[in-house]
């Protein structure tokens, strides 16, 4: 089977939890995909709902033009916005979530590797202390000691009834933030700014992260990059197996 690609567009969608709605097509057994971009704002995990002054500062920050939104998936902050590519897969497994989780991550990671090798771009997956919403399928570029964070990785898992005597099996949605042509001092600020705030003790560092569009040598600016990686990422899609 091969993902069936349902959105690939540079238009903005105000939905920061538009892929959500990939879930649907995979209970159907359809794998699905979308490359997408969201406008400027914080995604956090539930877990950060605890947090007592969350409803003020949700008020604060939407006032000043960084809205924030609650998604299902774990992880931490996640900025989104102009330069930032989002890449969600979801699809159909039986058995245990952890027993798919890894391969998950390392399937998209691999079509977004394949597609920024092609751009003149070397990553591979490990954790980068102080990037935002870190983890060890982030993907990363540069050496191993000095490696700075362009991708961030995170799961959501739907558990589905069975029907007609089928067993029931779970749907796992499977995104990826693509740092395109970011800025990365100003998302990293916001990002600091909403921890600041909600009385958290952990804080992310500029250098910790790069944008995409500084790396290898291909010759694009900043706008063009990121058009022509999220044409690099369909073409990838198209012949990647689900």
């Amino acid at each position: 089977m091969k993902f069936t690609l349902l959105t690939v567009s540079d238009d903005i969608n105000d939905d920061a939890r538009a892929d959500e709605s990939l879930i649907a097509y995979a209970a159907q057994g359809i794998p699905a995909a979308s490359i997408w971009r969201t406008s400027q704002g914080l995604v956090v995990p539930r877990s950060y709902l605890r947090a007592s002054q969350f409803e003020s500062t949700c008020q604060k920050f939407a006032q000043a033009g960084w809205p924030i939104s609650v998604r299902q998936s774990g992880g931490g902050v996640v900025p989104q916005g102009p330069g930032i590519i989002n890449l969600s897969l979801a699809y159909a497994v039986h058995g245990k979530p952890l027993d798919h989780s890894d391969a998950g991550y390392q399937q998209i990671c691999d079509v977004i590797g394949q597609a920024l090798q092609g751009l003149g771009i070397d990553t591979r997956a490990q954790a980068v202390e102080g990037s935002f919403c870190d983890g060890r399928y982030n993907l990363a570029t540069g050496s191993q000691d000095q490696a700075r964070k362009v991708v961030g990785t995170a799961q959501v898992w739907r558990r589905q009834p069975g029907v007609n005597n089928n067993e029931a099996f779970q749907v796992a949605l499977v995104h990826a933030m693509i740092l395109a042509h970011a800025d990365i001092n100003a998302i990293t600020d916001q990002a600091n700014q909403l921890e600041l705030a909600l009385g958290h003790d952990r804080r992310y560092l500029n250098h910790s992260a790069v944008s995409l569009h500084l790396c290898g040598d291909h010759g694009l600016d900043g706008p063009s990059f990121t058009k022509h990686l999220m044409a690099r990422l369909a073409d990838r899609l198209d012949s990647f197996p689900a």
